[in-house]
């Protein structure tokens, strides 16, 4: 097994342990950290132009949208979780067109709703 391979198979192992034993809090905090991780990447690979790589990690980080999307109670969370529902709808369109435009700019903003909402959520753990 080459190191590429043993480090990939460590992540993974990683990754699933952490999500055997987190709380449903902490499961939604690891989904923030993986797409500000998918952002980063993604705007790394557009300065590198590497655009499959872009493709890939801004088609990860929608997919941990829609994934947060559907982690929200819209009949119990009123209108909080509405608004979180069209901000991460916001947010996934943003993503799609960042992509179609290679702009690294739209990728900043995303990443700039997601640090905010992130914050907020961590707060909310603390207390």
């Amino acid at each position: 097994m080459n190191r590429q391979a043993a480090l990939k198979s460590y992540n993974n192992v990683h990754v699933d342990a952490g999500v055997e034993s987190a709380s449903s809090h902490r499961l939604i905090e690891m989904m923030f950290e993986g797409l500000l991780s998918r952002l980063a990447q993604a705007k790394g690979a557009i300065q590198q132009k590497d655009m499959e790589l872009k493709g890939q990690k801004i088609t990860s980080a929608i997919s941990i949208v829609l994934g947060l999307r559907d982690s929200l109670d819209l009949e119990t969370g009123g209108e909080v979780a509405a608004n979180l529902d069209g901000l991460y709808d916001y947010i996934q369109r943003t993503l799609w067109q960042a992509n179609l435009k290679n702009d690294e700019s739209l990728i900043n903003e995303c990443g700039t709703l997601v640090s905010q909402i992130s914050s907020a959520w961590r707060q909310i753990g603390k207390s």
